[in-house]
């Protein structure tokens, strides 16, 4: 999981010259391409420095938690603010709920494995073979989060939110490293789980609590739940430019004459 070859520069340049340092949406782009870790061990430092607030983020009203406490969602927001950060393009993950996002994946049927086959025995496996432990994810955040606010407090005499971002970056490579000790818990296992469920919470779908108004959806262009695309098909070589959409959102396409939309293009089951 963890590759430890070095890194080969770009053609074009030497051996002792840094590679410019990858924008957010590049990170971004080979973290969705399976890319383990690209973020927390890419070299890239805070990458650029998170306005205070994001408006079009943050209108949305508290919701109540369902699976974490409150220190758990604490530094559940404070680890995805530095998993995707927000900066000049727009909000990270935090601003995004992806904190919102993983409690309600955590309290539901994920949370308690029911997609796991659980009935042992547990052995190491290949990395093709996936995961191998006998946590549900619940179990697997509750343990690995706890594990990792002692281990910081025992360190640093305060909490993982309360560091510096440079200090945050670096206790996580060090999770992803597997150089913390979370024992029966692999500490690389958990920063996986981590990182896979920052980026999942902050493209999904808003109807499930993250990609809060979109964000994740605009940053990268993607047009989200759109029923048809009947009136753009034609427009060759033109840059769409509409507005994301979720489930929540989704409307049959309405034929340009008006009238109800036909049931092929409403994107009903018939």
């Amino acid at each position: 999981m963890n590759d430890q070859r070095p890194v080969v520069p770009p053609a074009g340049l030497a051996a002792d010259e840094s590679p410019p340092v990858p924008g957010r949406r590049s990170v971004l782009k080979a973290l969705t391409l399976g890319v383990p870790g690209a973020l927390a061990v890419s070299g890239v430092p805070a990458m650029a420095q998170a306005p205070a607030s994001h408006p079009q983020a943050d209108s949305a009203a508290p919701v109540p938690l369902r699976f974490f406490n409150a220190q758990e969602a604490a530094l559940m927001d404070a680890i995805a603010a530095r998993l995707i950060p927000a900066d000049e393009l727009g909000p990270g993950a935090k601003e995004a709920g992806v904190t919102h996002f993983l409690d309600g994946q955590l309290a539901g049927a994920w949370g308690a494995g029911d997609h796991l086959y659980r009935q042992g025995p547990f052995m190491p496996g290949t990395p093709e073979q996936g995961y191998q432990l006998s946590f549900t994810p619940a179990e697997m955040y509750r343990r690995g989060l706890a594990a990792f606010d002692a281990a910081v407090r025992k360190k640093e005499g305060k909490a993982y939110e309360q560091l510096a971002e440079q200090d945050q970056d670096a206790w996580l490579v060090a999770m992803q490293k597997g150089e913390l000790d979370f024992d029966p818990l692999p500490a690389e296992v958990f920063f996986q789980a981590l990182l896979e469920g920052t980026l999942e919470g902050f493209f999904s779908d808003p109807l499930y609590g993250g990609n809060r108004n979109m964000v994740g959806w605009q940053l990268v262009g993607f047009p989200g739940a759109y029923a048809s695309f009947s009136n753009d098909i034609e427009r060759h070589g033109v840059a769409w430019q509409g507005k994301p959409v979720s489930i929540a959102q989704a409307r049959g396409h309405q034929p340009a004459g008006g009238g109800a939309p036909s049931r092929n293009e409403g994107g009903g089951h018939g």
